[in-house]
């Protein structure tokens, strides 16, 4: 998503009027996001936006007041938000994350969501921003989402970002899972699949050569 979209979205949201003048204020100064940024649910609504349906309007506007802010102030402000927010506005911010000019600096809230059992806050660092996360971390994130039973859908760029390493964690999961007597989610179950079989493909090639 990009904040064109959202603020296309947010044009005729019944809080339009209050973000635009809180856009500007925030621009001029700063602090003020501490007060606005938590109004922005009872002001701009908690609605799904048609123009941006996996964004509501209270998030959009979040991130349109975290993009108000000078380059400078961005780490301060989105570490203050985040640590001392409602889970509703640590969401907000994990999702702007991606919008903002931040660079890697914001990762030690992505770690602090991953730690967390709030699958909502977990889906959320595991978005686009996520491409900042070591591979290491990243993979021990989506094996929670497993555990947790967040479906893998929303790990972004997850098919590209998948290796061996992360499979045979999985499958290893899964061995303890059926002897258990219980089993992986379909979509686990899907990328441990999607990376055997072309082994064994391999495999009965090489059976088949050998054979004739």
């Amino acid at each position: 998503m990009d904040p064109d979209t959202l603020r296309t979205a947010l044009h005729d949201c019944c809080g339009g009027a209050w973000l635009a003048a809180g856009v500007a204020r925030v621009s001029a100064d700063p602090p003020s996001i501490t007060r606005l940024f938590p109004a922005a649910g009872r002001r701009c609504g908690r609605s799904r936006l048609p123009e941006a349906s996996d964004w509501t309007a209270d998030e959009a506007a979040r991130a349109l007041l975290l993009l108000a802010l000078p380059r400078t102030d961005l780490p301060r402000y989105l570490d203050e938000l985040y640590r001392y927010g409602d889970a509703v506005e640590k969401h907000a911010v994990l999702r702007a994350l991606a919008l903002v000019p931040i660079g890697a600096e914001a990762v030690p809230l992505l770690h602090d969501a991953i730690r967390t059992n709030d699958t909502r806050l977990l889906s959320a660092a595991l978005g686009p921003y996520a491409r900042h996360l070591d591979q290491r971390a990243w993979r021990q994130a989506v094996l929670k989402c497993v555990f947790l039973g967040v479906p893998l859908s929303r790990v972004h760029d997850l098919t590209r970002r998948a290796d061996r390493e992360l499979v045979a964690m999985m499958a290893g999961l899964r061995e303890e899972r059926e002897a258990a007597g219980r089993h992986l989610p379909a979509d686990a179950l899907a990328l441990v699949r999607q990376f055997t079989r072309p082994v064994l493909e391999v495999r009965c090639a090489s059976s088949t050569r050998i054979s004739t």
